[in-house]
């Protein structure tokens, strides 16, 4: 994405004054989350501010936590040591507990082919490399695991409601341990941008000969 463009994206969210992933006049996470339901076809999404995040919602979504075991497609070190963080043991086989997508300038414009590939009931969608920061987002057909999910990333909050008064609507979607991992409106907006921008057809230059 051109330098112009980023700076227009960031004026118009800086514009607004909302810069807070809790605020309910944001309007660059839905745009987002709109976009990237349309390119996979999943029904709802769970945007966070890190592939592992983004991990952890999609186990979480499931019900799978401490002392479970899961098959994780071709895992890497560091995935492997964060699900031990997690105390999450690694299966040699079976069917995997989510599928990745890891995005960059490169193979943006392939997210919709990408996605297609999945089978899993979660798929982790990590939007980092398209430089504006650690992103990620969590695409599933399943209201449940998009529920868990959702609460995991906002201290087991659901919405403005549940977060400022306490009032709690459903106990069994209020994870065991509370985190933060919102995404901001900044990151979101400029992430959308490149999606975006990536999906449009090649302009052609210059004259026919």
């Amino acid at each position: 994405m051109e330098l112009f463009d980023t700076a227009t994206v960031l004026t118009r969210v800086l514009t607004t004054g909302v810069v807070m992933s809790i605020e309910k006049s944001d309007r660059e996470l839905p745009g987002l989350e709109r976009l990237l339901t349309k390119q996979t076809g999943r029904t709802r999404a769970v945007l966070v501010n890190s592939r592992t995040a983004a991990i952890h919602a999609a186990l979480a979504g499931q019900g799978i936590g401490h002392g479970d075991t899961v098959a994780v497609a071709e895992p890497d070190a560091a995935t492997g040591r964060f699900l031990d963080w997690l105390g999450v043991g690694v299966a040699d086989g079976g069917p995997v507990a989510y599928d990745h997508v890891a995005l960059d300038p490169a193979n943006a414009d392939r997210l919709a082919e990408l996605a297609r590939t999945g089978t899993a009931p979660a798929l982790v969608v990590d939007l980092t490399g398209l430089g504006f920061g650690p992103a990620a987002a969590v695409l599933t057909d399943d209201d449940r695991v998009w529920a868990r999910a959702e609460r995991l990333k906002i201290f087991g909050a659901y919405d403005l409601r549940t977060m400022w008064t306490q009032e709690e609507a459903d106990a069994s979607l209020v994870p065991g341990v509370q985190f933060n991992y919102r995404l901001s409106p900044l990151v979101a907006a400029c992430v959308r941008m490149a999606l975006t921008q990536a999906a449009r057809p090649a302009t052609p230059t210059g004259a026919r000969s």
